[in-house]
């Protein structure tokens, strides 16, 4: 069987593509959803700390979650830390919840009339099962604020199916293994989240990275959301006709997530070209019996280090027989990643192993071709099996090839549904089971929050302009170029931009230009630029306007202020010697540039103008206004031709 590869391009219309997602951004409110800490990441020792285990509890029905069971069979012990001015006991869950954030509940609604939803009567909170340690409660608070709407690709609709306001999760800080003892800091969780969950609508990948873009610019709209690296996420499901839904979270990376739908469709009909061989092989599930058996005395000898480090540590050599899946088990699903990495994923998180070795990558690390006769012939194995190998604790073994043997079986199915996690390159690995309907359950301990017409007439009256509209006003109303005015319109420094142009005579592109092409080469000359402040810019901007600081010696300005932060602008006019000078000195050294190069000007004639620029502006650079010394040049050369 050939794989699908990247440059056979898929066809997805053929193969059913079908993609929602689900966009998460931190809104930058006063306070956190349900308390009133400031929803503020800190970096600093934490003040304290304490341990604490979470059990999955039964639903209303009396089922327990699958994705709960999954995490509570790791047995992880959790240690949150916590911060006495910033946190408090709401999220070390000693304190119930407070009532909802209304700013947050605010941009929700704002949110949902930009995309023509239809906001709830009223909203209640919801309890989500999540054991994963993430929550010091067991569970995510979620609130449905809007449903319907859509956003316009070209001529295209995206349906969106929910608005919902959420709670953070707390962050990830440290794992360790040996311990099992997994850290997490309070400062993020409860800062509010705004989820937007679109339909599946979605029939290309660039389709889906427009729709991602378009949700984003939105968000970003609103003027209400926090900016930089983890404060966005995108969650992205993703089935193929005979596939199953497939969900991939938290993917930070916008400009990926084209690749990872690619990639997952590419996963998704790889594995049901498996499926259609292993039925043409005649396997069933049935005759994968998942009993994994004892060889240890079969590789005693094995030259593998692999190996003999777990004989050594009185470990064991387990293998699992999969009849008819010879050849299959090696077979690629996406760049790098084959059925075999997906069976080590299943192993590794359900049986803690750091990884397996199967017969259609072998004879390799140290396992001999008469070590893989042996154990075919002991296992009674023919052409037309493969056999998966684990060494570890015999309890290990045994749990990581039992849940191997159960991901064989559903591969007969084709495409397991499952929860993947993303990787740089774009694949993804299996992260864990998907979880069921019943892991949502009513939050008691919040009160509901009631949603007028007049707070909705509120919300209408006051909405804020699109980044679209901005971009537009900019090109028509401040003289941007198309480019430029969307390139600032996306950008961290937009609320900067318009300061300045409100507050500065200097030319809007002259500020938008510095903001996002000077500022973006001199840090990538590492220059320290982050230690800007506003006033720095402010200064810099009015000295410009005031003919007191050539355009031409911003980017020496701004690196002096980045080194010396403490220092103004006029101080770095003056370390620099880049004081402004007068009409008559410019053209007075203009004058004796030309004179001292008369020859080269009547050999060039005009032409000598663009020769001379480089000269002049090295000696004028910074105390003259680019343009002006052209202007002068060419009077002057004009002026010698003409004598």
């Amino acid at each position: 069987m050939e794989a699908n590869s990247l440059s056979e391009k898929l066809d997805y219309e053929r193969i059913g593509l079908m993609v929602g997602l689900e966009l998460h951004q931190q809104l930058d409110t006063s306070r956190k959803l349900f308390c009133h800490c400031p929803p503020v990441i800190r970096e600093d020792t934490p003040h304290g700390g304490f341990i604490r285990q979470l059990r999955p509890t039964q639903s209303e029905m009396g089922e327990i979650d699958p994705a709960a069971l999954f995490e509570f069979q790791k047995q992880k012990r959790f240690y949150y830390e916590y911060y006495n001015d910033t946190t408090c006991l709401v999220e070390a869950d000693e304190e119930p919840p407070h009532d909802l954030s209304d700013e947050a509940i605010d941009v929700c609604l704002t949110m949902a009339t930009f995309l023509g939803a239809q906001p709830v009567d009223e909203v209640h909170a919801m309890r989500k099962i999540v054991i994963d340690g993430s929550n010091t409660t067991g569970f995510q608070r979620t609130s449905i604020i809007g449903n319907g709407g859509h956003i316009q690709l070209g001529k295209k609709q995206i349906g969106i199916q929910t608005i919902c306001l959420e709670e953070d999760a707390a962050r990830k800080t440290d794992e360790e293994e040996s311990s099992g003892i997994t850290t997490y800091r309070l400062d993020r969780l409860g800062i509010p989240l705004i989820e937007i969950a679109t339909a599946p609508d979605i029939r290309t990948p660039e389709e889906a990275q427009e729709a991602a873009l378009a949700l984003g610019l939105l968000l970003r709209s609103t003027g209400r959301v926090k900016r930089g690296l983890g404060t966005i996420r995108q969650d992205v499901n993703v089935s193929i006709e005979g596939g199953a839904i497939i969900e991939i979270k938290g993917l930070q990376q916008l400009d990926m997530l084209a690749t990872v739908v690619e990639l997952e469709a590419l996963r998704q009909s790889n594995l049901l070209e498996i499926k259609r061989v292993l039925n043409s092989r005649g396997v069933r599930p049935s005759d994968i019996l998942g009993e994994p058996v004892d060889v240890t005395r079969l590789f005693k000898d094995s030259e593998s280090k692999v190996i003999q480090r777990a004989i050594g540590k009185g470990g064991s050599v387990y293998a699992l027989l999969l009849p008819g899946f010879a050849g299959l088990v090696g077979q690629e699903l996406q760049p790098n990643r084959r059925l075999g990495t997906e069976f080590s994923d299943y192993a590794r998180f359900w049986g803690g192993l750091g990884g397996i070795f199967h017969t259609d990558e072998l004879p390799k690390y140290g396992i001999t071709q008469e070590d893989v006769s042996v154990l075919k012939k002991n296992l009674k194995a023919d052409d037309k099996d493969a056999v998966i190998i684990a060494a570890e604790s015999a309890e290990r073994c045994r749990d990581a090839l039992t849940a191997v043997s159960e991901r064989a079986r559903e591969a007969m199915a084709g495409v397991p549904a499952e929860t993947r996690a993303p990787l740089q390159n774009g694949t993804t690995k299996y992260a864990r089971p998907r979880p069921g309907a019943n892991r949502m359950y009513p939050e008691t301990d919040v009160r509901p929050v009631q949603i007028t017409a007049s707070r909705l007439q509120r919300i209408k009256k006051n909405m804020p302009e699109t980044l679209e509209a901005r971009a537009k006003r900019y090109v028509r109303d401040l003289g941007l170029s198309e480019e430029l005015s969307i390139q600032i319109t996306r950008s961290l420094s937009l609320d900067l931009f318009e300061m300045l142009v409100k507050e500065t005579e200097a030319s809007p592109t002259l500020i938008a230009a510095t903001l996002e092409n000077t500022l973006v080469s001199l840090h990538r000359d590492e220059v320290p630029v982050d230690v800007l402040n506003d006033t720095h810019f402010v200064d810099l901007f009015t000295a410009v306007a005031a003919g007191k600081l050539s355009a031409d010696a911003i980017p020496d300005i701004l690196t002096h202020l980045s080194n010396h932060p403490e220092a103004g602008v006029d101080d770095a006019h003056r370390a620099l010697n880049l004081e402004m000078l007068d009409d008559g000195t410019v053209k007075g050294i203009i004058r004796q540039i030309v004179r001292d190069r008369i020859d080269y000007v009547h050999e060039q004639g005009e032409r000598a103008v663009g020769g001379l620029m480089g000269i002049a502006m090295k000696e004028l650079r910074g105390k003259v206004d680019g343009k002006t010394v052209k202007s002068l040049l060419v009077e002057e050369v004009n002026r010698v031709l003409e004598s």
